[in-house]
């Protein structure tokens, strides 16, 4: 099991795990959309063309941010149900959860569809399948207790995460390609960490798990919402 993982793989895992329950310090892609526009929402309303056209983009943003959010924690959901099923050994389940999975994968994609086109949908939808199969070699791996598989799923979520992070910030420049990676590197984290407890029955700590995997997702949905508005100031005006 895992004390008997080589040092390489310990190593891995350490950064995995560190930087999942140390989402608080990674340096924000931008500002919150939800928090700037709570803020904005609470000030007095002002007069002015300029005025207006500000608030109507923070509102776009918002609502942007509020799908990306519900999609992304439906992502985080959707694995879930996949753990459990497949540690339950319940087929059905398993099935059942893998094509919603996929679906959502589906929805995560089209969403930047109407800013960069179908072939980037395309590219992106694979990039997130490939998180997607990284993720549930490494359940495989700890259901069986193989630790070279989960060595080696591990370094396919890390090669994974570069690849998101690099599509990404070469499509958007106001998503840095190591503040990306960070966020993906954090979140693939909260997946191994959320395995290795629901595998265990370590039920309290999983919901911990699940509280901060939930806000690290909302994270990466806003500062996502944040850059489009940044550079597709049109659409969002």
């Amino acid at each position: 099991m895992s004390q008997n993982l080589p040092s390489k793989n310990v190593a891995n895992r350490r950064r995995f795990l560190t930087l999942a329950v140390a989402t608080a310090a990674i340096v924000p892609v931008s500002e919150s959309a939800l928090a700037r526009a709570r803020h904005d929402h609470s000030k007095t309303a002002a007069s002015g063309s300029d005025t207006q056209k500000n608030a109507a983009s923070d509102q776009k943003t918002f609502q942007t941010a509020v799908v990306l959010r519900d999609l992304w924690l439906g992502h985080s959901f959707w694995v879930r149900n996949v753990s459990v099923a497949a540690i339950d050994k319940n087929d059905s389940a398993m099935k059942a959860s893998e094509k919603q999975a996929v679906a959502n994968a589906q929805a995560i994609a089209a969403s930047i569809e109407p800013f960069y086109g179908a072939p980037a949908r395309d590219k992106f939808f694979k990039l997130l399948a490939g998180h997607y199969g990284a993720v549930k070699a490494y359940l495989v791996a700890a259901v069986a207790g193989d630790v070279s598989a989960e060595a080696k799923a591990t370094q396919s979520l890390t090669s994974n995460a570069d690849e998101i992070a690099t599509f990404l910030s070469q499509a958007n420049p106001y998503l840095p390609k190591d503040a990306v990676q960070s966020l993906l590197m954090a979140h693939g984290g909260h997946h191994i960490q959320q395995i290795q407890q629901l595998r265990d029955r370590n039920y309290d700590a999983e919901a911990q798990t699940w509280e901060e995997m939930k806000k690290h997702v909302y994270q990466i949905a806003d500062a996502t919402a944040d850059a489009l508005a940044k550079q597709f100031a049109k659409k969002f005006s």
